[in-house]
């Protein structure tokens, strides 16, 4: 089995050759055909998340290297262990990664992936940049066809936390009050996800604020209707204008302090925020403000185990534009989360073992 794996925090991911697991009970073993490079991944690599103003959530105690990262997975069952039912060696799956403990009340619930002793792949336990993972039970593998491996995997992380994300504000364009705005700020892989499942979901066309003009090009073959660039003078004023008060929702798939802020004045009363994205730092905002406009903050964290069921039945079932996609080898995992941590990425990369 051969995996590159992170030793250290903040060195490059080490090329291993061990053993291929034997899976036992529950588990079953896949082999890894394509797994998609999140921004998270970048974050996981250096050991922590920024919260701005020099504050940071360390990630030694829950990572504990030697960790191999990877959470966007989808291969082709290659063993499985004596108990499993439901699938069967050649199945082709997608991984849901976000696997909690299983016993607390958060669990109970179906909101593993809210689980404070989680068990994710790619996280907690090794993951997908690999040419095989260990799944510890079958109820968390979803079928994916007619869907292509490479755009199956990228549904892992990109495409739940997006569908979760949206069925957040739909609530925001129920009843009468005209024609609503949804803005989705960011169109990276995560927000490109976004863009193309809006309509899906019934939403109106989004408005996309994006800083890199590179990715306008993307974002509009998504379906954005119009794109703007949130850093322009007076950005946040013409949007107010354009939109006759503000958007009745703001999905941040960035998550810095300007673009969290950004978010909170393009609202118009009563209007709905999702903060979505790591990408760190802090900003300051009136608690008078949310008061006077009552407006709504949400923060969403990926999707839980039933919403990558519904998602992946209706992938499977309706078309939607495809997630630009860069298929490299799996070799190239160090350069990949380097051009992630530049910016340097357009669409999803893909590792391929």
């Amino acid at each position: 089995m051969i995996s590159f794996r992170l030793e250290r925090f903040g060195a490059n991911l080490i090329e291993q050759h061990e053993k291929t697991p034997i899976p036992k009970g529950h588990e079953v073993l896949l082999a890894v055909g394509s797994c998609g490079v999140c921004h998270s991944d970048v974050h996981l690599a250096d050991g922590y998340f920024d919260l701005g103003n020099g504050q940071r959530v360390e990630l030694a105690a829950s990572i504990a290297p030697p960790r191999t990262l990877g959470h966007e997975i989808a291969g082709t069952v290659a063993a499985i262990g004596s108990d499993v039912v439901g699938v069967a060696v050649g199945d082709r799956r997608i991984v849901y990664p976000w696997i909690g403990c299983g016993r607390c009340a958060l669990c109970a619930t179906g909101d593993e992936h809210l689980c404070a002793r989680p068990r994710a792949i790619g996280v907690n336990v090794d993951g997908g940049f690999a040419d095989h993972v260990v799944v510890p039970d079958a109820r968390y593998l979803f079928a994916y066809t007619p869907l292509s491996e490479e755009q199956a995997c990228t549904y892992a992380c990109s495409g739940l936390t997006a569908y979760s994300a949206l069925k957040k504000v739909s609530a925001a364009f129920v009843g009468p009050g005209g024609v609503e705005r949804l803005l989705i700020i960011g169109a990276g892989g995560v927000g490109l996800s976004g863009i193309r499942m809006a309509a899906w979901l019934g939403l109106p066309p989004p408005i996309v604020a994006e800083v890199d003009r590179t990715k306008w090009d993307l974002a509009l073959e998504a379906g954005a209707v119009e794109v703007i660039d949130p850093r322009a003078d007076g950005a946040a004023r013409t949007l107010t204008k354009a939109t006759g008060g503000g958007v009745a929702a703001a999905i941040d798939f960035v998550g810095a302090g300007e673009t969290f802020a950004f978010g909170i004045g393009a609202l118009k009363k009563a209007g709905t925020l999702v903060s979505v994205g790591l990408f760190g730092g802090a900003t300051t905002i009136s608690p008078a403000l949310l008061a006077l406009k009552s407006l709504h903050v949400i923060g969403s964290y990926v999707g839980s185990p039933a919403e990558m069921g519904t998602m992946m039945s209706l992938a499977r079932k309706a078309a939607l534009p495809e997630l630009p996609l860069n298929p490299i080898p799996l070799g190239a995992a160090n350069a990949t989360l380097a051009a992630l941590k530049e910016g340097h990425v357009r669409g999803r990369t893909i590792l391929k073992p």
